[in-house]
């Protein structure tokens, strides 16, 4: 294999050049690839971030698969036991619920009650580790507790050991007449996770939801299902479905919250195409700075041919000065990125201290902080994406270099 021209081509990119405005154009080459490079990495970081903290925080409050009877689950606890023990679940939680306005001396709120058992809770959420006040242990049978979002109890203003009252959408048909159900709880904990859920969410111990419906003792609604890989959910709760005595229905966190990060996902991908476009400007300032050099190294291509050089070890140079132009960019932007989507959380949360700021308040949006999640995939994409583009410029420019006729480049020299 002959070296000389890629020899050649590493000597044409480094070397000082006369011609000023051709070295600006190679810098700002440079500098357009490591910008794009960089700004690509650090963003999808930042986005992949916000889907991370969305899958942690609402999906370890939301189940990832439900089996719901009709109205009740038959003989839930033997099912529960059969259901663990299939592949891929972690873990089997009872459930009933029911849409209830809330009641204080202070407001009222309409919100989501779930009927939980606290000991099984924790194989299937993270409530437990997401307390903020009281615990949920305290959720005992026949005591009557409740497990508030942080935002509803605002809402309502009650605090741990305040009493709010449920009023559930049943009537109660007596000789006094049609009245509403009402049951009155006094609050045990507050829990916060940093998502709208704070504000729609409630818990009480399952045994007083039977009875708050009317069920008889120890019938649940529903098992709640945790699976080692979420993605799984839509698929193994159908074998689970089947596998369930009785006529049950299903669902599973595509039906529920899915739309969100669909949503996510697809603007992950539109700015990352709306970004590489400043990958694509750098790649076609390269095509201006080696068609400038082609015309500015005609002599030398004509005495390069004269000494023997075919047509395709002339492209070859010129493809190696381009592909040095951009790989040395996309590193300097590959090393910047990767700083700055390891450090950006850091960095905003330092500039807002600095500014006595907040870019993101809790009271908005679902975290008060910039996450950042570096995937290794979506670095090895934006770099190897970079470098096509870098080469694919390099090949009009080197096709034009590898075109020139050394009689007519060194007729007037």
């Amino acid at each position: 294999m002959n070296l000389l021209p890629v020899k050649i081509g590493l000597r044409y990119a480094r070397a000082k050049r006369k011609n000023h405005f051709i070295s600006f154009i190679s810098f700002s080459s440079i500098a357009g690839l490591a910008l794009g490079v960089a700004v690509l990495i650090t963003v999808l970081s930042v986005m992949n971030g916000f889907d991370r903290e969305l899958r942690q925080r609402i999906l370890g409050m939301v189940p990832h698969a439900t089996v719901w009877g009709d109205p009740t689950l038959t003989d839930w606890k033997s099912t529960a036991e059969m259901v663990s023990k299939m592949p891929g679940v972690v873990g089997v939680a009872p459930h009933t619920q029911a849409q209830v306005m809330f009641q204080s001396t202070r407001g009222v709120h309409g919100a989501l009650l779930n009927g939980i058992d606290p000991d099984m809770e924790a194989k299937i959420s993270i409530l437990d580790e997401n307390m903020k006040s009281g615990s949920l242990s305290a959720l005992n049978e026949k005591h009557f507790g409740i497990v508030l979002g942080a935002q509803l109890a605002r809402m309502l203003g009650v605090s741990v050991g305040d009493k709010v009252t449920a009023l559930l959408p049943k009537a109660n048909v007596s000789i006094a007449g049609v009245t509403p159900t009402l049951k009155r709880f006094t609050v045990v904990g507050t829990f916060s996770v940093g998502a709208e859920l704070d504000s729609s969410l409630a818990y009480i111990n399952i045994a007083d939801a039977a009875k708050l419906k009317r069920y008889p003792a120890g019938k649940v609604e529903a098992l709640r299902i945790s699976f080692e890989n979420l993605f799984d959910a839509p698929t193994k709760i159908w074998d689970i479905a089947r596998a369930v005595p009785g006529q049950n229905r299903i669902s599973d966190w595509t039906r529920t919250h899915g739309n969100l990060f669909q949503a996510i996902q697809m603007e992950k991908t539109m700015i990352g195409l709306l970004l590489t476009l400043i990958v694509a400007v750098a790649a076609f300032n390269i095509v201006s700075t080696l068609v400038m050099v082609v015309t500015d190294k005609q002599s030398d291509i004509a005495i390069l041919r004269t000494m023997g050089l075919t047509s395709g070890q002339i492209m070859q140079v010129f493809v190696v000065q381009g592909v040095f132009i951009g790989c040395l960019g996309t590193v300097i932007g590959l090393v910047l990125g990767v700083a700055a989507a390891l450090n950006v959380s850091g960095v905003i949360a330092w500039v807002e201290g600095l500014m006595g700021t907040k870019f993101l308040n809790s009271d908005v949006y679902f975290i008060n902080y910039l996450p950042s999640e570096l995937q290794w995939s979506d670095v090895q994409l934006i770099v190897g994406a970079a470098f096509i583009m870098t080469v694919v410029a390099t090949l009009y420019p080197a096709w034009r270099a590898s075109k020139v006729e050394p009689a007519e480049a060194l007729r007037y020299e």
